[in-house]
C-alpha cells in the first residue's frame, strides 16, 4: 500500500494515465463513424500497426508519457521506424494491448467517479443509486463510507495500468535483439575509446611531466647558465608538445562522435629522441624498414610505446645511455628500448605505464615484454602489420 501511495506523487503516473486515454479520443471518432461495432478497431489496428511509421510515432509517444527520464540512446523504449517484420508484428500486438488497457482505464475513469458521487448522494437519502455498482442499495448514511472506496480503487487501477503499459512498451516498443546487439557493440566501443584516452593521457602528459622535472632538477645543480638556457628551452617544447596532445584528447571528449586525428606517429620519432637527449640521455638509435609504409593505428601505438620506455628510462634510470632498435619488415613492427639497470628496477613490472605499452601490444594483436635481461631493462614490443592491412 505504502508503494502504491508513493507512486501517486510520481508525475510519471499520471503521464502513463494520459497516455492510457488517448486511444480513447480515436475510438470515440471510430465509435461516431461506426456506432455498435467497437470491436472494429481492433481489426483496424493491425495493418496500421504494420506501416513502419507507426512504431517510430508510438515509440516517441511512449518515451515521452511512459519513460520521460528515460529517452535517447540505450533507453529501454526505441524511437525508431520498423525496420523487419519482427518490429512490425510487436508494434500490432503493442496496439492492441494498448486498446485493451485503454478501454479499461476509460470505463474505471468514468464509473467509479460516478458510483463515488452516487454513494455521497445516497448518504443524504436522495434515492436510491442508478449506477450498476449502486443500483438497489437504499439510501442511509452509511454509503458515506462506503465513498472512498471507488475513488481508492480508481488510483489503485491508475498505478496498475501504468506499470503494465510501462512493461509492454519496454517488451514490445524495446529495442530488438539486432538493436541490442548493435548498442552494446556502441558501448564497448565507447569503452575502449575512454581507456585509450586514458593511456593518450598517461603517456603524453606523464612523459612532459617527466622530462621537465629531470630538467629542471638538472639545471638546478648545474649551475651553468648556458645549461639552463637549455633545460628551459627542453621543457618549452615538451611543455607545447603535451598541450598539443591534450588539446587532440579534449576535443574527443567535447565532441562525440569525433576521432583523435593528428596524433604523432613512429614518422615523428625524431622530436620524441630529441626532447630525451636534451634531457641528458645518450640515445644510439637504429631504424631499418620504411616507417612511412606502416599502418596508422600501428605507428600510433608504436610511437606511445616508445614515448612511455622513454619517460620510464627517464623517471627510473636517469640521465643513462639507452638503445632503440626499430625494425620494419613485411609482416611486423619490431621495437625495443634497452638501458643499463641503474638504482631501483622500473616499477618492477606493475606499473600503469608498462601495463599500458603491454595492453597497446594487445589491442593490435601483437605482444610486448618488459624487465631485465642481462643486466639492461628492456622494453621489446612486437606489433603484426598484416592484421591490420
Amino acid at each position: 500500500m505504502r508503494r502504491i501511495f508513493a507512486r501517486l506523487a510520481r508525475p510519471a503516473t499520471y503521464s502513463r494515465w494520459l497516455h492510457l486515454l488517448i486511444p480513447v479520443a480515436v475510438g470515440s471518432v471510430w465509435l461516431f463513424i461506426s456506432p455498435g461495432k467497437p470491436w472494429m478497431l481492433f481489426l483496424f489496428a493491425i495493418p496500421v500497426g504494420l506501416l513502419p511509421a507507426m512504431r517510430l510515432a508510438e515509440g516517441l509517444q511512449a518515451q515521452l508519457l511512459l519513460k520521460p527520464a528515460q529517452k535517447g540512446p540505450g533507453a529501454p523504449i526505441s524511437a525508431g521506424p520498423a525496420t523487419t517484420w519482427s518490429d512490425r508484428c510487436r508494434t500490432v500486438a503493442w496496439l492492441e494491448v494498448r486498446l485493451v488497457l485503454a478501454t479499461v482505464t476509460c470505463f474505471a475513469t468514468v464509473w467509479l467517479p460516478a458510483t463515488a458521487v452516487d454513494l455521497v448522494r445516497g448518504s443524504f437519502g436522495t434515492g436510491p443509486s442508478d449506477n450498476w455498482l449502486g443500483r438497489g442499495v437504499q439510501p442511509g448514511w452509511w454509503c458515506a463510507l462506503l465513498a472512498p472506496v471507488p475513488i481508492l480503487i480508481l488510483l489503485g487501477l491508475v498505478v496498475l495500468c501504468g506499470e503494465v503499459v510501462t512493461a509492454a512498451a519496454r517488451g514490445l516498443l524495446g529495442p530488438s535483439p539486432a538493436e541490442r546487439m548493435t548498442a552494446l557493440e556502441e558501448r564497448t566501443e565507447q569503452l575502449l575509446e575512454r581507456n585509450r584516452i586514458a593511456r593518450e593521457l598517461h603517456d603524453s602528459i606523464g612523459h612532459a611531466l617527466t622530462v621537465a622535472v629531470v630538467q629542471a632538477g638538472a639545471a638546478r645543480t648545474a649551475g651553468s647558465p648556458e645549461f639552463t638556457a637549455r633545460a628551459l628551452a627542453a621543457i618549452e617544447e615538451t611543455g607545447r608538445n603535451a598541450l598539443d596532445d591534450l588539446e587532440r584528447v579534449l576535443g574527443v571528449l567535447r565532441e562525440s562522435g569525433v576521432t583523435v586525428s593528428g596524433r604523432p606517429t613512429l614518422t615523428e620519432a625524431d622530436r620524441l629522441l630529441e626532447s630525451a637527449r636534451a634531457s641528458g640521455v645518450k640515445i644510439d638509435t637504429e631504424v631499418t624498414g620504411p616507417l612511412e609504409l606502416v599502418p596508422g593505428p600501428v605507428s600510433r601505438e608504436g610511437y606511445r610505446i616508445l614515448q612511455e620506455s622513454l619517460t620510464n628510462v627517464l623517471r627510473h634510470a636517469g640521465a643513462v645511455p639507452v638503445r632503440v632498435r626499430i625494425a620494419v619488415t613485411k609482416e611486423r613492427l619490431e621495437l625495443e628500448v634497452a638501458n643499463p639497470l641503474a638504482g631501483s628496477p622500473h616499477g618492477r613490472g606493475g606499473g600503469s605505464g608498462l601495463r599500458g605499452i603491454r595492453e597497446r601490444a594487445a589491442l593490435l594483436g601483437g605482444k610486448a615484454g618488459t624487465g631485465p635481461c642481462e643486466g639492461e631493462w628492456r622494453v621489446h614490443a612486437t606489433l603484426p602489420l598484416d592484421r591490420i592491412r
